[in-house]
């Protein structure tokens, strides 16, 4: 745990403190000038695309030491970010959150009561390595009408600062305050715990990141925190699957990319179908540079397959590394994914709408695809625009997190003049 001078918590502070008056702020903009900001934003960030690029170029050459996962992660391109600048703008598109009525009724007193979305306030992210969450989490908070603080990793510093200078012209574009979105002024890590411990200043910590910072972030923060936990995924192939579907779909959910939290680990397939299929699958895999950990049931059918310790099954590899299981139907595919995963991401792949029911009603992930790649969990995709990460928690949101998500609520009652007896 690092110590926290009082410089780095008078910094914080001031930080948190200007962060509190721009959500309050924000939390009365109309959507005009939240959606102002965010298309000037995305129309910068295009305009800039030279200078983002250069920094984050000087980001990478300053880590040479990083896995091929995280640079991947790291790493922009002209595409990525034409994607940035484009997720603001269906961020824009989208409706308010804020002010929504979620739900009303009468009382038989004649009292109306109305459940109504607000901003959650003052949120901090931490997050490592992708500089493009810079980008989705200023978009997204801003719309939710909630200021923001930055904390991403030393490696992203300099692309993450040129995507946030990016959204700051478009709050001053819109006549907002530059405060609703910053960049913590500091890589000192002792920052990190400041922010862990603002509780009264921050309302919600969101880690984005791997198995470490979230770690750190649930064992020392004293405010709310909203977690994902390991991407540990599962694409299940069903007895009935077709077989030129499972071959798609398993190619596109475990390499299209292999360093995103929503790919697939491990393949379980049924014994049934095993002998067949299998060495097509692993051929396809092969073909595009995978590795593999197989069970014995799957090296009785490929004996050049690695072997497999019971840990690999355990193990999120943000690599071309697949696990490789045989099982006996779905009640066994369940009790694998009970044992070894996350609650993130698991899909199955069958032609049985019977078994696709009992498959998505018996798992616990936050989400769960039926004849669908893994990596369809991400806040885009789902139409949130962008997402702030993928929780796995049981409380406020599961899964891809946006908008919505990024809204808490209070009751507004209505009287004519009532009294309680």
């Amino acid at each position: 745990m690092n110590a926290i001078s009082d410089t780095v918590a008078d910094t914080l502070e001031t930080a948190a403190r200007a962060a509190r008056a721009a959500a309050a702020q924000l939390a009365r903009a109309g959507r005009p000038s939240k959606d102002h900001a965010l298309r000037h934003a995305a129309a910068t960030m295009r305009a800039r695309q030279e200078t983002i690029l250069a920094a984050n170029q000087a980001d990478l050459a300053d880590s040479p030491a990083l896995s091929a996962a995280f640079r991947d992660r790291l790493t922009l391109t002209p595409a990525r970010i034409g994607a940035m600048a484009e997720g603001l703008e269906q961020i824009a598109a989208l409706p308010d959150p804020v002010g929504r009525t979620l739900a009303e009724w009468d009382r038989p007193n004649g009292l109306r009561i109305r459940r109504v979305a607000q901003p959650l306030g003052v949120i901090g992210m931490i997050f490592e390595s992708r500089p493009n969450v810079t980008a989705d989490a200023a978009g997204l908070c801003l719309k939710a009408g909630s200021a923001v603080i930055l904390r991403g990793g030393s490696e992203s510093a300099r692309s993450a600062a040129a995507i946030r200078d990016c959204v700051a012209a478009g709050l001053r574009e819109a006549g907002l305050p530059d405060a609703a979105v910053q960049m913590a002024p500091t890589q000192d890590r002792a920052f990190v715990g400041a922010m862990l411990r603002a509780a009264g200043l921050i309302d919600l910590i969101i880690p984005r990141g791997g198995k470490g910072l979230v770690t750190r972030v649930m064992e020392e923060a004293r405010v709310p925190v909203l977690a994902h936990a390991e991407g540990l995924n599962h694409t299940y192939v069903h007895a009935a699957a077709d077989p030129a579907m499972a071959r798609a779909v398993l190619a596109n959910a475990k390499m299209r990319r292999t360093g995103v939290c929503g790919a697939t680990e491990t393949l379980l397939i049924d014994a049934a179908i095993a002998p067949a299929l299998l060495p097509l699958l692993v051929s396809d895999l092969c073909a595009l540079g995978c590795g593999f950990r197989a069970d014995a049931r799957a090296r009785a059918i490929l004996p050049d397959l690695p072997a497999a310790a019971e840990d690999d099954f355990a193990t999120e590899w943000l690599a071309a590394i697949l696990n490789v299981a045989v099982v006996n139907g779905v009640d066994e595919a369940l009790a694998h994914i009970r044992r070894f995963g996350s609650e993130h991401t698991d899909a199955i792949v069958t032609a049985d709408p019977a078994a696709a029911e009992a498959f998505l009603s018996g798992i616990d992930s936050a989400v769960g695809l039926w004849n669908a790649s893994t990596q369809f969990c991400d806040g885009g995709e789902f139409g949130f625009g962008a997402e702030i990460g993928i929780a796995t928690g049981r409380l406020h949101a599961r899964g891809p997190v946006g908008l919505e998500q990024l809204c808490t609520y209070r009751y507004r009652v209505l009287g004519t003049g009532q009294v309680r007896p």
